[in-house]
């Protein structure tokens, strides 16, 4: 891993853009009900909302992207996208590291969707990787919200941040509740990489 520069490992959906609004829209179209029949309070897999019974995760998964365009349209979480822009203008290298390639043969219509969505909101990012395992690629610290994600990366020793929802409760922290927190969180784990100093992460690594 590159020690020249710090280095923050971003995961999109669910912490910068709003993954679980934008599905919650499609899904109440998808399943022909009122989006307010529809919690907001769900777990990874969106079983709450009654989809297994009409095809499952990945089929309502495959129509949003395909059928709706799921990672061009959907809406970033509030100040993600400035802080990320704050926060590259602080010599911070920030490294888009995202598990969207799940869906065969549609590829190329997720990779274009996401540099579509992350030029339009001008999210800064000198690296864009898809990846499931994300501790590979390399990162002082990364931020992300799916708890099998959190804890794989913290058994392998790489400092994360929880970005915090429904789906990760009960997952010890460090956490953000949101991006104000994000930058305060990133902008020390920087400070204690640059001098050494123990802190934020420590029991974590």
């Amino acid at each position: 891993m590159d020690e020249t520069e710090f280095i923050f490992g971003v995961d999109l959906d669910g912490v910068v853009g709003d993954f679980y609004g934008a599905m919650r829209e499609i899904a109440a179209e998808w399943l022909d009900k009122p989006v307010d029949q529809l919690t907001e309070d769900v777990s990874y897999g969106l079983e709450e909302w009654g989809i297994n019974e009409f095809g499952g995760y990945d089929r309502l998964h495959r129509f949003a992207v395909s059928q709706r365009a799921l990672f061009r349209n959907m809406k970033p979480l509030k100040d993600a996208s400035a802080i990320l822009r704050k926060l590259s203008l602080c010599g911070i290298r920030i490294r888009i590291i995202t598990q969207r390639l799940v869906l065969k043969y549609s590829h190329k219509t997720t990779i274009t969707q996401t540099v579509e969505w992350l030029d339009s909101y001008d999210i800064p990012y000198w690296d864009l990787c898809f990846m499931k395992d994300k501790g590979a690629v390399g990162a002082h610290v990364y931020i992300d919200d799916a708890p099998k994600n959190i804890e794989l990366l913290r058994a392998n020793r790489c400092k994360c941040i929880v970005f915090s929802n429904s789906t990760n409760r009960g997952i010890h922290g460090p956490r953000a509740e949101n991006w104000l927190d994000v930058e305060n969180l990133v902008l020390r784990a920087k400070e204690e990489w640059r001098t050494g100093a123990p802190g934020l992460f420590e029991g974590d690594v």
